[in-house]
């Protein structure tokens, strides 16, 4: 698995039937996180399937809640709410998502912050613009810790 993972989708695109329904297998390597992202048109309900996790949800005006989540547990991420998933556990983190819309759309913080022009990027983040211009230009999608191989 390049990159700490992989995902699976089932959309409208292979099932035109289901257009109030998408879902997804994600799997991702110990150590290695699902990116900061945020659906823009669904709710996500997550069902952990094997291995641990913990799961951060921005809910906004400052407020984040962070849990942790083991084979059996259900997560929910409201729509538009910023998160992430990372792997705690030894072995791979296998989840199924469930998300109510029939096409699947996420938002992740490193395509943003790539496809930001730095001058928007050190005001909205209030760094120094010799800081935004630094700031990795790929996608990550899921990110394994430098450390790890």
């Amino acid at each position: 698995m390049p990159g700490g993972g992989a995902q699976w989708t089932a959309t409208a695109d292979e099932f035109p039937i289901s257009t109030t329904l998408s879902v997804s297998v994600l799997e991702i390597e110990p150590g290695a996180m699902r990116e900061l992202h945020w659906h823009p048109l669904a709710d996500e309900w997550q069902y952990y399937l094997e291995g641990a996790a913990e799961m951060a949800v921005y809910l906004g005006m400052g407020n984040a809640v962070t849990e942790q989540f083991v084979r059996g547990d259900i997560g929910y991420v409201p729509m538009g709410a910023g998160h992430y998933i990372r792997n705690t556990g030894s072995g791979i983190l296998r989840l199924l998502l469930g998300f109510n819309s029939g096409h699947y759309h996420s938002h992740d913080l490193s395509a943003w912050v790539a496809s930001s022009p730095p001058d928007v990027l050190a005001v909205n983040l209030g760094l120094p613009r010799t800081v935004a211009e630094a700031l990795p230009k790929e996608r990550l999608f899921i990110a394994r810790p430098p450390d790890a191989r």
